[in-house]
């Protein structure tokens, strides 16, 4: 589908057709996935690359033959970009997050201890890391064709090299290594074309997710220079976060003395039962049928019918990084994100307690046209701090870093329940913040001259 998308009202129009396909649309279900990252070791060698990629990366909407439906995407830190000659006076204008990096940011974002920059996988954090290249698909084959298409362009490149790769897959589950579906919500973003998932969400201004469109301040986000290269473009922050499940079962079975008391409160952590209904619609049980159907799993506010939280919890994981119309400290739709988690590794072994040794987790990707006021304020505020909800120094119970001391409230009647000495069960692998230029763009950097 591909068309020049405008808003119910006609006042705003996104030029869907230049934007990537890979930064707007939702994770398919299922999928297959990979990503790579590389080195530009030459700068006309990484504008050639980009010239042989070019017509691999696609823009517009899915469509609507699901088995055509693939996408590969392309991105580049500020080191990727100085990489490939861009003029000083442009990096200069790029926002000040992105031209310093998650690494040299990582402890304002709460990755500390183990999650610390110092600890992360090469190459993330030593500046090596210059473009970046995602291939999704709900369809093996397409995908396994999109990136054969995209390894003959590096491959033929030299002067670029593949420094990392990390391929993505839906668990047989069809959840996380934590045993609870996601992918559920996405934002409804005014003049894009693409439905939210939740009916009751009044259209958010493309200008938070995409340059050039106003924002929910009603005044155009600021965009990197020239226009040719901001223009259609967007942020993404792109992490790999190691899941720690055999702690998280350690936790859940160490406080509940039965397997119904182990599920609530896996559900009050989280917000959603592993299905993927949501507490806020079905507070004492899980419910396939509800999760199953489109129109009623993501259906639903906080406000009216949940205010304090007796339903989900205001610390729970998916109210903490969405909450909606809840009463908080702040304005929630000046923070909205797209979000697209992929599952890696094998699944732990259902039941199993102890620890296997192996690598598991999830590659995230965070979307929004302003780093410090999105992915950085959800980081710094509601995942690892709980001011914003009357929880000082509370901690997001499942992304949140504890080390061992974390606390979590739990409303309940007549008395509120205290958890105590949670262990972190993320652990930060590393993470880059990317620059996503629309296709426009993406070909004036092919075209730069020295």
């Amino acid at each position: 589908m591909n068309t020049t998308a405008s808003s119910s009202a006609g006042d705003v129009r996104v030029e869907i057709d230049d934007v990537q396909s890979g930064a707007l649309r939702p994770r398919p279900v299922p999928y297959e996935g990979k990503f790579i990252l590389l080195r530009v070791d030459d700068r006309h060698a990484g504008r050639a690359l980009l010239r042989r990629l070019l017509p691999v990366t696609s823009g517009g909407l899915p469509s609507v033959d699901r088995s055509q439906d693939a996408w590969v995407a392309v991105a580049f830190t500020y080191q990727g970009l100085r990489a490939l000659g861009v003029p000083q006076e442009s990096l200069d204008s790029f926002p000040r997050a992105f031209r310093e990096g998650m690494a040299a940011r990582a402890e304002l974002i709460g990755d500390v201890g183990e999650s610390a920059a110092a600890h992360w996988e090469a190459p993330f954090g030593t500046g090596d890391v210059h473009i970046a290249l995602s291939a999704l698909s709900s369809d093996t084959a397409q995908l396994d064709k999109e990136l054969d298409r995209a390894r003959v362009a590096y491959e033929d490149t030299p002067g670029v090299q593949v420094i990392w790769q990390q391929e993505v897959h839906q668990l047989p589950t069809g959840r996380t290594t934590f045993g609870f579906r996601d992918g559920i919500s996405h934002p409804n973003i005014e003049g894009v074309g693409l439905p939210g998932s939740n009916p009751q969400e009044v259209p958010i201004k493309a200008g938070e997710f995409i340059l050039g469109y106003p924002d929910e301040t009603g005044s155009l986000p600021p965009m990197p220079s020239p226009d040719v290269l901001g223009r259609n473009g967007t942020y993404a922050a792109v992490r790999k976060i190691h899941t720690n499940v055999a702690a998280w079962r350690q936790y859940l079975r160490a406080n509940t003395s039965s397997a119904q008391e182990e599920a609530l409160l896996a559900a009050k952590m989280v917000g959603r039962w592993p299905s993927g209904a949501p507490l806020t619609l079905t507070p004492e049980h899980d419910d396939p049928e509800l999760a199953a159907d489109p129109h009623r799993v993501n259906n639903f506010l906080y406000r009216e019918d949940d205010d304090r939280g007796f339903r989900c919890p205001a610390g729970a994981h998916i109210r903490r990084t969405n909450p909606r119309d809840a009463t908080i400290i702040g304005d929630a739709r000046m923070h909205r994100l797209i979000r697209r988690g992929t599952t890696y590794g094998p699944p732990l072994p259902e039941g199993v307690l102890e620890d296997d040794g192996a690598e598991r987790g999830l590659v995230g990707v965070f979307i929004g046209a302003h780093l410090e006021r999105q992915f950085e304020f959800i980081k710094a505020e509601w995942v690892n701090d709980g001011n914003f909800i009357g929880y000082p120094g509370e901690k997001d119970p499942v992304a949140g870093h504890h080390g061992g001391t974390g606390s979590v409230t739990i409303p309940e009647k007549p008395v509120r329940r205290r958890l105590r000495n949670l262990p972190s069960f993320v652990v930060t692998r590393g993470g880059e913040y990317c620059f996503v230029p629309g296709l426009r763009a993406l070909r004036w950097l092919a075209e730069l001259e020295d």
